[in-house]
């Protein structure tokens, strides 16, 4: 639970870093709310969707073939969606307001990013026991293996079943 405090302190302070920021959101790649500060937001809707856009940004980048992905500004008629990588397993999304500074919503969107990708990583594993304040052993972190053997972004692929039963003919009226 440390670390979810830690990022969630991490994005309270975004507030005050930003003027006319009016939520921010860590989520896992795969859509899963680590930590949210988005009042008039649902945050699991908006981690599911930064999953998604994450999805076809990342493909976007490969397609381009503009290496790794590292962030995504989407602007509306009111305001900014911006999402910032946050390691291999995270992300950062932030929602501003259309008179925000774009190039500092970019520089502490980044920064923050970093910062939580740091708390993230020295978590022990789910759980995280008692001891999760404290940084895990550099030689454990050599061996934790990653949440997730897809690279950011990618999606898992579902094979179709064939129905184990003959569906039912259906008879003319």
């Amino acid at each position: 639970m440390a670390v979810e405090t830690d990022v969630l302190d991490e994005l309270r302070r975004l507030r005050t870093r930003i003027p006319r920021l009016t939520g921010s959101l860590a989520a896992t790649v795969d859509g899963l709310v680590l930590a949210h500060d988005v009042p008039d937001t649902e945050p699991e809707g908006l981690a599911a969707l930064t999953a998604a856009a994450l999805g076809v940004a990342y493909r976007m980048t490969d397609a381009a073939s503009r290496g790794d992905f590292r962030e995504l500004l989407v602007r509306g008629s009111g305001g900014y969606v911006a999402t910032y990588a946050a390691g291999t397993t995270a992300v950062l999304t932030l929602l501003a307001e259309d008179r925000v500074n774009v190039g500092r919503l970019h520089l502490e969107g980044r920064r923050s990013g970093a910062r939580i990708a740091d708390l993230l990583a020295t978590r022990e594993g789910p759980g995280t026991g008692r001891h999760a304040d404290r940084p895990a052993p550099e030689e454990h972190l050599a061996t934790v293996a990653p949440a997730t053997d897809r690279p950011i972004g990618t999606l898992p692929v579902r094979t179709p079943q064939r129905p184990t039963h003959q569906p039912r003919r259906q008879t003319g009226s």
